[in-house]
């Protein structure tokens, strides 16, 4: 029963933790760029560089790349 507890409030606080992280961009800092199309080619090319990974790494790098393309 202890084990069981521990586990719960151990999936609760890495679940806090996951939606502190940080935000995936929504907006250009170019207006001309900031539309759905030139957003999901940004989103795909970032994709392609960053494929899925372990622990959940590939995230953070999309959101860096998806700043350097100008999205915040």
């Amino acid at each position: 029963m202890r084990n069981l507890l521990s586990i719960i409030c151990s999936l609760l606080l890495f679940g806090l933790l996951a939606c502190s992280g940080p935000q995936f961009p929504k907006t250009n800092s170019d207006p001309a760029k900031n539309n759905a199309k030139t957003f999901n080619q940004d989103l795909n090319d970032c994709i392609e560089v960053y494929p899925d990974g372990l622990a959940g790494v590939h995230v953070k790098q999309r959101i860096s790349c998806m700043n350097l393309k100008g999205w915040h």
